[in-house]
């Protein structure tokens, strides 16, 4: 199923939403997570429990990756800037952040407290003054998300957070339900359904990317590991069962090495089950190719979600990808560091979308205004050709809207 299949499938859902509010997100989360809610925003109490019963080491762990997240994310942040196009004229480019956005972090096979500082970081370093966290309510947390999720967000100081998942929490963003105001914006990674919802409220609703199902290719040469390429195959793998992993490779010695490292790998690991399931698919496979060129070739036109270059010179070859979401370069630095502690974002398009959209950062939640100043002298200097154009563009009342301006010419 492809995306805008599941787009037309998701459709009367979000109407039900849009029409119905919280009466439908109740009904819809019964529906598709066997939770019958009461309310679906989350306790504050419940919120702070979370984080004063969780793990130390996780703790720890979380704010690590905050830190490195925030010391990433900051430096992103753009200035204004004032250019003088002539003496008297100038335009400004004025970074203005949404006010208000929808965070989704994903549940069910897994737990994605990652996620939550993946969204919470770069907005609020941006500036974003309304946040709000939406995951899927688990029933063995009493119809609450994770706790683990909750302590994440206590511990970036969101508590606006919503027990909803799937397209219908997209919904619940798009246009407003109960407690929950509209958003301005959604983000976040989800499945199929999330991704499809994202693509047919775009326009009521800003978006990131539709960030579907993972994904990780590897384009690597006989300079690579083939234990380290299978594991890193793997690691994708586990998140579900249609998880695509690719391996790119000219070298035939090496994709059969990493096929044995597969199989010993994936025996071993605690999901082997669905990491099996996802390397069997369809979506996944080794591709050998002429040479590196040709694996260029071939990753730039897949434009994975994760590509990571294990090859000789993996700078260099790195710097020749044009089309990925985020780029992993060398035998250090696999995608597992960019999910939790390399301090980029791992909210990262997939479905070929790394050829037009990038990940979320701050520059998602920011918009460029332009403020236009022109004083009188300015204005006088280019009217002619404001004129001009205008008549030119059988648009006289542009021109008109000039000349109103200066009566004695």
């Amino acid at each position: 199923m492809d995306v805008a299949d599941a787009a037309e499938r998701v459709r009367p859902l979000c109407e039900d939403v849009r029409h119905r509010g919280v009466e439908a997100l109740i009904e819809l989360t019964e529906r598709f997570d066997g939770v019958r809610l009461t309310d679906i925003r989350v306790p504050k109490d419940a919120i702070d429990a979370a984080l004063t019963d969780l793990d130390p080491a996780v703790r720890a762990a979380l704010e690590e990756s905050v830190r490195r997240a925030r010391k990433v994310h900051r430096d992103q942040r753009r200035t204004d800037h004032t250019t003088q196009v002539v003496p008297g004229g100038t335009v400004t480019e004025r970074w203005i952040p949404v006010d208000r956005v929808g965070l989704y972090v994903p549940g069910g096979r897994a737990v994605y407290p990652s996620s939550v500082i993946m969204n919470v970081v770069p907005a609020q370093e941006a500036g974003v003054r309304s946040l709000a966290v939406t995951s899927p309510p688990q029933k063995e947390f009493g119809g609450l998300p994770h706790p683990t999720i909750l302590a994440a967000c206590a511990l970036l100081g969101v508590d606006e957070v919503y027990a909803v998942g799937g397209a219908q929490a997209v919904a619940m963003f798009a246009h407003g339900a109960g407690e929950c105001a509209r958003a301005d914006m959604v983000t976040g990674p989800g499945n199929i359904w999330v991704a499809a919802a994202k693509r047919l409220l775009k326009g009521v609703i800003g978006i990131d990317a539709e960030a579907g199902p993972t994904e990780i290719a590897v384009l690597a040469d006989a300079t690579a590991d083939p234990d380290h390429v299978a594991a890193d195959l793997i690691s994708q793998a586990e998140h579900d069962v249609v998880a695509a992993s690719v391996l790119v490779t000219p070298d035939e010695a090496l994709a059969d090495a990493v096929v044995d490292r597969l199989r010993v790998r994936t025996a071993a690991t605690r999901h082997a089950d669905r990491v099996r399931e996802a390397l069997s698919g369809p979506q996944s496979g080794i591709v050998l190719v002429d040479d590196l060129d040709h694996g260029l070739d071939v990753v730039n036109a897949y434009a994975a979600e994760h590509l990571e270059v294990m090859t000789a010179d993996a700078a260099a070859v790195a710097a020749r990808v044009r089309n990925a979401g985020a780029i992993f370069v060398g035998a250090y630095a696999p995608v597992s560091l960019g999910d939790y502690a390399a301090g980029s974002n791992h909210v990262l398009p997939t479905g070929g979308c790394a050829c037009h959209s990038g990940g979320l950062s701050v520059q998602t939640f920011l918009r460029g205004v332009h403020v236009v100043e022109y004083d009188r002298d300015a204005l006088a200097d280019v009217a002619h050709h404001v004129i001009t154009l205008a008549r030119a563009e059988d648009l006289p009342a542009h021109g008109e809207a000039v000349a109103a301006r200066f009566p004695e010419a």
